[in-house]
C-alpha cells in the first residue's frame, strides 16, 4: 500500500474537499480522485461520499483514519531514522506564532540552509494553543510558542527562549508620574483574556486592586500598540525585547513588583526521532 495514498486520504478528510486537498498537496484535483479510488480499491470499500463540490467520509473511512494517521506517522519516522546523516533526515514540521516567525526564526534559517542545505523545514502558524495540541497529537514536531499556564505533558521537552514582562503603554505625549494611579484613571485596552498573555494582564490587575476603565479588548500586541499610539487608551503588554516603542508612538513604563512574565520557547516530543532536529535548531536560535 502506498504511504501517499493514505497522505491523500487525510488531506481530504481535513480540508473536506478534492479540490482544497488538491491545492494543500500542490497536485491537480484529478490527480487527488485517482488517488483515493486506488485506495478505495485496494480496501474493497468506499471511502468518501461526494456531495456537490464538498465530501464526507463514509463509515469506512471512520473507521480507518486514525490508524491511517499513525501509519503515515510511522512511514515519516522510518524515513528520517533511516538517514545516512548525522541528524535524521527531513522535514522538521515546526508550528510557530507570528511573532515566533517575524523575531525569533529568520536568523536561524539562514544559518540552518547554510549548514543543513538537505533538511528541509516545513513551517505551520498558529496560535500557542492549536500549535501545542497538533505537537502533543503528533502532527507537528516542534512548536515555538508562548508557555501557556500549566504544565506540559511528561512526553515533552521545552527550552525557555525569551521572557517578556508585563509593561505599562501610553501614547508617547502622556506624562506618567504614578504608573498604577494611570492604569486605573485612563481608558483602558485589555490583552485578549483568551490568550495567556491577557490573563497574566488580569492576574496583575486583580493583584492590585485595579479595575480600569476597560473599552475594547484586542488579541494581538501590534493591534494593541496602534490603538494606544492613536491615543486610545493604555495597557499592559509583555514587553517584547525587539520593540521599538518610540518609532510606534508610544512610552513604555515599568510596573511595579511583583512582576509577571510571558515566556516563549519551543516544545517538542521527547522520543520523536526528529528530536535532534529540533535541539539542533534551538542551538541556532541561542546563537
Amino acid at each position: 500500500m502506498d504511504t501517499q495514498f493514505l497522505e491523500t486520504f487525510l488531506a481530504v478528510i481535513d480540508c473536506g474537499s478534492i479540490a482544497a486537498a488538491a491545492r494543500q498537496l500542490d497536485l491537480a484535483p484529478t490527480t487527488v480522485a485517482q488517488q483515493i479510488k486506488a485506495l478505495e480499491k485496494q480496501l474493497g470499500n468506499a471511502l468518501l461520499r461526494r456531495s456537490g463540490h464538498t465530501v464526507k467520509p463514509t463509515p469506512a473511512a471512520h473507521r480507518i483514519v486514525e490508524r491511517a494517521r499513525l501509519i503515515v506517522r510511522e512511514a515519516r519516522d522510518l524515513c528520517a531514522s533511516a538517514s545516512s546523516g548525522v541528524l535524521p533526515a527531513g522535514p522538521l514540521r515546526l508550528g510557530a506564532t507570528q511573532y515566533a516567525l517575524m523575531q525569533l526564526l529568520p536568523p536561524a534559517l539562514h544559518e540552518w540552509r547554510r549548514r543543513y542545505p538537505e533538511i528541509e523545514i516545513y513551517i505551520e502558524p498558529g496560535n500557542s494553543q492549536e500549535l501545542m495540541e497538533q505537537v502533543v497529537g503528533g502532527d507537528l514536531d516542534a512548536a515555538l510558542i508562548v508557555h501557556p499556564l500549566f504544565a506540559l505533558p511528561k512526553s515533552c521537552d521545552w527550552i525557555a527562549l525569551v521572557e517578556e514582562p508585563l509593561v505599562l503603554i501610553t501614547p508617547a505625549t502622556m506624562q506618567v508620574d504614578d504608573v498604577l494611579a494611570t492604569i486605573a484613571r485612563e481608558p483602558f485596552i485589555r490583552f485578549s483574556r483568551k490568550v495567556v498573555g491577557g490573563k497574566l494582564v488580569e492576574t496583575y490587575l486583580q493583584g492590585h486592586g485595579l479595575k480600569p476603565k476597560a473599552q475594547f479588548e484586542l488579541d494581538g500586541i501590534d493591534i494593541i500598540v496602534k490603538f494606544v499610539a492613536e491615543g486610545l487608551g493604555v495597557a499592559l503588554v509583555p514587553d517584547r525585547p525587539a520593540a521599538n516603542h518610540e518609532a510606534q508612538g508610544v512610552r513604555r513604563c515599568e510596573v511595579p513588583g511583583p512582576r509577571l512574565f510571558r515566556t516563549l520557547g519551543i516544545v517538542w516530543q521527547r522520543a520523536s526521532v526528529r528530536a535532534p532536529l529540533v535541539v539542533a535548531l534551538n542551538e541556532l536560535m541561542a546563537e
